[in-house]
């Protein structure tokens, strides 16, 4: 009995002495002790100055009125709210209760953060052409670092799903005097209108869209996006996505005239694999080419194939944010702890 009041009366005048030493911890030390060294978004925070980034973004906010969350803040909230996937109300938790999270954010210990209201109207002050500008100065960032080869290029389509089941609209359809639901009549009765079917085999089909990337194929990075219903077929957006130089990997959806013409007006080597009834086919160069290509198809794999928002505009901007969080995972893993950007002499 006597044992355990001495070990109270030992705790309680333990506790004022560590509680005194974290009152008087300053807030970039307590930051430093609850987030690890190696933590990726310390790491992203050193390879990227986002308030030259973020730069352009504030001559969209005017300076009258009550000052706001500033945009560097918002443009880091949205980087990592698709770096983890996360939905506005699970960012909105994030952002405040996550250590890591609202140090990287720049938010500090006692202010206050936005509520899940705000990235929605973020995103919408934004704009997919400037999330697809940031996406362009992040790449030539990333560029400094020797992150792209600009050697050998990897174009292909991936599918976005808007919708999985469309039985309502089949049947309200029908029930309006329509023969089928298809493709001619689908923007009638689906809830995103510019969404449609799309199919890579009888056994592949979707409704939604088709994200097309252009991989520059030293690290598996994305270098062009661009978003299309979903059939449209993928060599149409071969002008969107084309290198402006290296050697073009593609495959046999690819191979036409038309792509073929794109690819050699951007001063490209053309790495098309070729179909059976294509005269110029050669087997061995075509499995050379295969077997050059195949470890970055995976890149294709990991995107997100589930469309977070209606319309062909914002499902852009989904694109663009994902393929901005994608190219920093790879920074992050690919490069040292203190990256120094390479020097290039003219």
């Amino acid at each position: 009995m006597m044992m355990n009041k001495i070990k109270t009366a030992l705790m309680q005048k333990q506790s004022p002495a560590k509680t005194n030493k974290m009152l008087l911890m300053s807030e970039t030390e307590f930051f430093d002790k609850i987030i690890e060294t190696g933590h990726p978004f310390r790491k992203v925070s050193k390879l990227i100055d986002f308030n030259v980034l973020a730069e352009p973004l504030r001559g969209f906010y005017s300076s009258l009125g009550r000052t706001g969350v500033d945009v560097e803040k918002g443009l880091k909230c949205l980087i990592v709210q698709f770096w983890e996937n996360l939905s506005d109300r699970e960012m909105e938790y994030a952002v405040k209760g996550t250590m890591a999270v609202r140090w990287f954010c720049g938010f500090n210990l006692t202010e206050e953060t936005p509520d899940h209201t705000y990235f929605c109207k973020l995103r919408k002050r934004l704009g997919t052409k400037r999330i697809a500008n940031i996406f362009k100065a992040l790449n030539k960032t990333l560029e400094g670092y020797g992150m792209f080869g600009n050697v050998f290029k990897f174009i292909d389509a991936s599918a976005i799903v808007t919708k999985k089941a469309l039985w309502k609209e089949r049947d309200k359809a029908i029930a309006d005097g329509e023969e089928k639901l298809n493709n001619l009549n689908v923007e009638k009765y689906a809830a995103d209108k510019q969404a449609r079917w799309g199919a890579k085999s009888k056994n592949n089909i979707w409704f939604g869209y088709k994200r097309h990337a252009s991989v520059d194929m030293r690290y598996g990075l994305i270098e062009k996006l661009a978003v299309t219903p979903a059939n449209v077929i993928d060599y149409r957006a071969t002008k969107s996505i084309c290198p402006r130089q290296g050697m073009v990997f593609a495959d046999k959806l690819y191979d036409c005239k038309e792509a073929d013409k794109w690819i050699k007006a951007n001063n490209c080597q053309t790495a098309t694999i070729r179909k059976r009834n294509n005269k110029q086919k050669n087997r061995d160069l075509d499995r050379w080419r295969s077997g050059v290509r195949m470890p970055f198809e995976g890149v294709f794999s990991k995107l997100n194939k589930r469309a977070r928002y209606r319309g062909k505009a914002k499902v852009a901007m989904q694109c663009f944010l994902e393929a901005i969080c994608h190219n920093l995972k790879k920074a992050v893993k690919i490069l040292p702890q203190n990256p120094v950007p390479i020097i290039i002499k003219s």
